[in-house]
């Protein structure tokens, strides 16, 4: 009887884990590691930098760092089934270092906890939600590899080339 309980337990265990396979690595390798990035970026330009263009025509690093904020609220939104929250609106007219970055963070911690909430029936079980948990882990990779070229053309190491470095010198 024991056997059998423990056999059934296992099998449980084995099946919950099967259903979060999808989520639980888009979350640890890819939300985890461009929501470092990000935030890392945020840090490390300098606050004069944050009106910086690469090109008159393009977005400024601040208007990149809020497009990820309001991208992020929106998407996690939907994940959590609830109003967009009022910092995806405010997030647009932010220009200072400190308020983008705060932004930035709490926009991201939002969405840590809703991905903690998903599992991958969810995750599939509509369009718009896969379309939000999709585009939460792609938009904010193309976010990051637009602002990589601000930062370097400002003599900046971006942070994923940074991490990588410092992993190669403790080989070395």
């Amino acid at each position: 009887m024991m056997t059998r309980i423990l056999f059934c337990c296992v099998l449980a265990f084995g099946a919950a884990q099967a259903q979060t396979h999808l989520t639980n690595t888009a979350t640890q390798r890819y939300f985890n590691v461009v929501r470092r990035n990000l935030e890392a970026s945020a840090d490390a330009m300098p606050a004069d930098k944050y009106s910086f263009r690469l090109t008159p025509g393009q977005m400024t690093f601040a208007e990149w760092l809020n497009h990820s904020t309001q991208r992020n609220y929106s998407d996690c939104a939907a994940l959590k089934s609830e109003t967009v929250p009022e910092g995806e609106r405010q997030a647009a007219g932010l220009k200072d270092k400190a308020e983008v970055s705060k932004a930035l963070k709490d926009s991201f911690t939002y969405c840590a906890d809703a991905l903690a909430k998903m599992d991958d029936s969810k995750a599939i079980s509509s369009d718009p939600l896969s379309y939000a948990f999709l585009h939460l882990v792609v938009h904010n990779n193309e976010i990051y590899g637009n602002i990589v070229g601000y930062m370097r053309v400002n003599g900046i190491v971006p942070p994923s080339t940074a991490a990588r470095n410092a992993q190669q010198s403790k080989k070395n």
